[in-house]
C-alpha cells in the first residue's frame, strides 16, 4: 500500500477514535462549568437575599440599634470573621468608641476609646480609607504587627469606613474572614454593607435631631413645656416592664418664676431679655444636673423635675438653686452684670397631687405663695394648709 493511502487509513482511524473521548472532554467540561455557574449562582442568590433583608430593616425602622445589629448579623452570616467591632465616631471629642462587638470580651472594650489615627481602626477612621490585608503573613508591616499583638491571631484584616457625606461616621472591623478564599465581588458586597449602616447612621442622626428640636426650647436649651406633660405622664404612670419593684412611684415639681423680669425686657431690650433667659436655663441646668430635667414653660417661667426626690431632699436641691441663682451675675460679656432673682414653689408626688394636673397646680400655687410673701423665696406645699394661686392671664412680674 502506498504510503499517502496508509497514512490516511491511520488518519481516519485515530479521527473515529478520539470521538467518544471529545464526547466524553466536552461533557465533563460541561459538568464542571455548569457546577462553577451553580456556586456563582447561589453566592449570588445570597448576596441578593441580604441586600434584600437589609434594605427591609432599613426601611422598616429608623432606630439606630436594632438596624445596626440587622446589618451586622448579615455581615457576620455572610463572611463568618472570627472577631468583628463596629466603632463609631465621637467628632468632638476625635475619638471612636465600640458600638457591637462579637468573637471578644465586650467588658474589655465597652469603655475603652481610640484616638483618630490609633490602631487600624484610627487610621482607617482618620484618612478613610479602606485597609484589606487577606494574609498578613504576606505583608512584612502587618506579619510584624500581627507577631507583636499574638493575642489577636491575625490571620486576615478587612477594616472599612462607614462614611455619609464626606464624614466618617464609624468603622467596621473584621478578623480572619478567610478573605483570601473568597472572591473579589465579596470585597465589594462588603462595603455595600457598609455603605447600609452609613444610611442607618444618618437616618438615626437625622431622627434624633428631629425629635430633640421639637422637645427644645430654642431660646434656653432647655425641655420644652409640651415635653413636661409627656415625661409626668411617663413618671405617674410608668412601663410596667421597667418597674424593678411594684411601689408608687414618686418626684417632686418645682416651679421658679423670675422676679421684675418685665423691668429687665423694659430696659435693655427683648434682645437681652432672651440671652438672660438662655444663661439663667444654663445655670439651672448645670445645678440640677442630668438626672433632673429642667423645662421651660413659658415666659419666664421654669419648670424641673426632680426625679426619686422626696420633699426633704427636693427642698434641699431648690434652696441650692436659689442660692446659686443669688450669687451668680449674668450678661457679663457684655458689661451688664445683671443680678436677677426668682420666686421658687415645690411640690411633691403623690402626697401635694395624685395625677398629673394636681401636681402641676400644686407646684404652681406654691411659686403664687413665694411671690405673695416678697419674692425670692422658697415655698413647699403642705396639704394641711394648701394655697390658691390667683388667676391671671399674663405672668410679667
Amino acid at each position: 500500500m502506498p504510503t499517502q493511502n496508509l497514512l490516511m487509513v491511520l488518519y481516519h482511524r485515530l479521527a473515529y477514535a478520539a470521538i467518544p473521548c471529545a464526547f466524553i472532554f466536552e461533557r465533563d467540561v460541561n459538568v464542571k462549568l455548569k457546577r462553577q455557574l451553580e456556586v456563582i449562582d447561589n453566592r449570588q442568590m445570597e448576596s441578593l437575599r441580604v441586600f434584600h433583608e437589609v434594605a427591609r430593616a432599613l426601611t422598616s425602622n429608623l432606630e439606630l440599634e436594632p438596624l445596626l445589629l440587622a446589618i451586622m448579623s448579615k455581615m457576620e452570616e455572610f463572611f463568618g470573621p472570627e472577631r468583628w467591632s463596629l466603632l463609631m465616631v465621637d467628632e468632638e471629642a476625635a475619638e471612636l468608641y465600640y458600638a457591637l462587638s462579637a468573637g471578644v470580651d465586650d467588658t474589655a472594650f465597652r469603655n475603652s476609646r481610640l484616638k483618630m489615627g490609633q490602631g487600624i481602626a484610627g487610621y482607617v477612621a482618620q484618612t478613610g480609607n479602606p485597609l484589606i490585608i487577606p494574609d498578613v503573613q504576606l505583608d512584612r508591616d502587618w506579619a510584624a504587627f500581627a507577631a507583636q499583638h499574638s493575642e489577636l491571631n491575625l490571620q486576615s484584616i478587612a477594616c472599612l469606613p462607614i462614611r455619609h457625606g464626606g464624614r466618617t461616621l464609624g468603622v467596621l472591623q473584621l478578623h480572619n474572614s478567610k478573605l483570601d478564599l473568597l472572591p473579589d465581588s465579596s470585597i465589594a458586597f462588603l462595603r455595600v454593607l457598609c455603605d447600609y449602616a452609613a444610611i442607618a447612621l444618618q437616618n438615626a442622626r437625622s431622627v434624633k435631631l428631629i425629635h430633640h428640636l421639637s422637645i427644645t426650647d430654642d431660646c434656653t436649651g432647655l425641655f420644652n413645656a409640651r415635653y413636661l406633660y409627656t415625661m409626668l405622664e411617663q413618671e405617674i404612670n410608668p412601663d410596667p416592664s421597667t418597674r424593678v419593684v411594684s411601689i408608687q412611684p414618686h418626684f417632686s415639681l418645682l416651679f421658679l418664676d423670675l422676679d421684675h423680669f418685665k423691668s429687665i425686657n423694659d430696659t435693655h431690650g427683648h434682645l437681652v431679655g432672651s440671652r438672660l433667659l438662655s444663661e439663667i436655663g444654663g445655670v439651672i441646668k448645670r445645678t440640677l444636673g442630668p438626672e433632673h430635667p429642667a423645662f421651660r414653660y413659658g415666659g419666664d417661667e421654669f419648670v424641673a423635675l426632680l426625679r426619686g426626690l422626696d420633699k426633704k431632699r427636693a427642698t434641699e436641691l431648690a434652696s441650692h438653686l436659689r442660692e446659686t441663682l443669688n450669687d451668680s451675675r449674668f450678661l457679663n460679656g457684655e458689661g451688664m452684670s445683671l443680678r436677677i432673682t426668682a420666686s421658687f414653689g415645690l411640690a411633691t408626688f403623690p402626697e401635694d397631687g395624685n395625677t398629673l394636673h394636681s401636681i402641676i397646680r400644686s407646684s404652681d400655687a406654691m411659686m403664687y405663695k413665694a411671690k405673695a410673701m416678697g419674692r425670692n423665696c422658697l415655698e413647699v406645699a403642705d396639704p394641711s394648709s394648701p394655697f390658691a394661686a390667683p388667676i391671671k392671664t399674663s405672668r410679667h412680674s
